[in-house]
C-alpha cells in the first residue's frame, strides 16, 4: 500500500481536515523549454582574452538572471511554492573574474530575490556531486568550499535570508569521514554554515548517519525516502522507519514548517537508484511533509500528474502503480475495492 489510503482521505473530508497539501518544489529545469538555462566550456572561457571572457560571462549571467525570472514566474502559475535554484546558474563565478561580472548584477539579482518572496516561492540549492567537504583530498574540500563561498553569496546577493530557508543541501560525501564532515562544517562562513542541509544518500550515508551527522554539526536533515529505502533495501515506501525518520528529521529543523524533504521513484525496478520519469508511488507518511522537491525526470510533467491526482482527491500523487505488480502505468482499480485495500 502506498499514498494516502482513501479511507483517511474520506476522513479528512468528513471532519474538515484543513491542514495543506505538501508544497510541491520544481528541480532546476523543465522537461520542455520554458526553464534552460545557458553555459559555457571552461576550455572556451580559457582560450579567449580576458576582457572577451568577462564579455561572455556578462551576457551569460544577464541571460540567466532572466530564465531565472522564468523560473519562478512559472511555478507561480503553477502554485509551486519551492525552485530549487540551478547549482550552475552562474558558471566561473567562484573564480575572480566571475566574481567581479557578477557583482554588476547585484540590482537585476535583488530584484529576483523580491520576486521570489512576493511570490511566495522558497529558494534552495543543491550544489553537484563534486562538492565534498570531507574529501580525503584537501585541494577537493578547497574546491568544494569556493564553489558553496559562490553559491552562498549569489544568495546573499539575492536577499535570501542566511537561515535553512535557503537550504544549500550536500549529501554525506566521503565514507567513513563523518567526523571530517563535521569539523569542516564548523570552519565554515555563516553565509555557507547557517543555510547547510545534509541529505541521506542510497550508499554512504544512510539516514541513521545523516541524522546523527546533523545532530553533531547543528544542521538540518533533508530525507530522501527512496535513498532511505534503497540503502535499507526495503520492500515498500510504507515501511515504518520512513515515518519515523520524516519525524526525526523534522526536529532537526530550526523550524519544523520549514522541513524539507525529496521524492523520486526507482525507474526499472522499487529499489533502483536512478530516477524514474514520473512519481508512481508515494510513501504516506510524506503528507506530513511541509516542502517536497519532486526528483522525477519528466519535471514539470510529473508535477502536473501529481496536481492532478490531488484535485481529484486522490491526496497523493499515485498511491499504487501496476509497476508493483509487474506491470506499468497507475494502477485501475473500482473505488470500492481501493477503499478495501487502502489503495488509491
Amino acid at each position: 500500500m502506498t499514498g494516502m489510503p482513501a479511507r483517511a482521505i474520506q476522513l479528512r473530508r468528513e471532519t474538515g481536515d484543513r491542514r495543506p497539501e505538501p508544497a510541491l518544489g520544481l528541480v532546476c529545469i523543465t522537461a520542455g523549454d520554458e526553464v534552460r538555462y545557458r553555459s559555457v566550456t571552461r576550455k572556451r572561457l580559457l582560450s579567449v582574452s580576458g576582457i572577451e571572457r568577462r564579455r561572455i560571462l556578462r551576457e551569460l549571467y544577464r541571460d540567466n538572471i532572466e530564465v531565472l525570472g522564468r523560473a519562478l514566474r512559472f511555478c507561480e502559475i503553477r502554485g509551486l511554492r519551492l525552485y530549487r535554484v540551478s547549482s550552475s546558474l552562474f558558471p566561473f563565478s567562484d573564480e575572480p573574474y566571475g566574481v567581479r561580472v557578477l557583482d554588476t548584477f547585484h540590482r537585476p539579482l535583488r530584484e529576483a530575490g523580491r520576486m521570489a518572496r512576493e511570490l511566495g516561492i522558497r529558494i534552495v540549492l543543491h550544489p553537484d556531486q563534486y562538492v565534498v567537504l570531507n574529501s580525503d583530498s584537501e585541494h577537493v574540500i578547497h574546491n568544494s568550499v569556493k564553489i558553496l563561498t559562490a553559491q552562498a553569496r549569489a544568495l546573499d546577493a539575492m536577499d535570501q535570508p542566511r537561515t535553512p530557508w535557503a537550504a544549500i543541501q550536500l549529501h554525506g560525501g566521503k565514507a567513513g569521514r563523518g567526523q571530517r564532515l563535521i569539523d569542516v562544517i564548523g570552519t565554515l562562513d555563516d553565509g555557507i554554515r547557517q543555510r547547510l542541509a545534509l541529505e541521506n544518500d542510497e550508499h554512504a550515508y544512510g539516514a541513521q548517519e545523516i541524522l546523527e551527522l546533523c545532530a553533531a554539526a547543528g544542521v538540518p536533515m533533508v530525507f530522501d525516502a527512496h535513498h532511505h529505502l534503497v540503502h535499507d533495501a526495503l520492500a515498500s515506501y510504507e515501511h515504518p522507519s520512513i515515518g519515523r525518520y520524516l519525524s526525526a528529521a523534522a526536529g532537526t529543523w530550526p523550524r519544523p514548517e520549514w522541513q524539507l524533504v525529496h521524492i523520486s521513484n526507482g525507474r526499472t525496478a522499487l529499489t533502483d537508484p536512478t530516477h524514474s520519469d514520473f512519481i508512481t508511488r508515494w510513501p504516506s507518511a510524506y503528507w506530513q511533509a511541509p516542502y517536497v522537491e519532486v526528483e522525477a525526470k519528466a519535471k514539470e510533467r510529473a508535477i502536473a500528474r501529481i496536481l492532478a491526482r490531488w484535485a481529484r482527491g486522490a491526496g497523493t500523487a499515485a498511491a499504487c502503480s501496476s509497476k508493483e505488480r509487474g506491470g506499468s502505468g497507475y494502477a485501475r482499480k473500482s473505488a470500492a475495492s481501493s477503499a478495501s485495500s487502502g489503495e488509491i
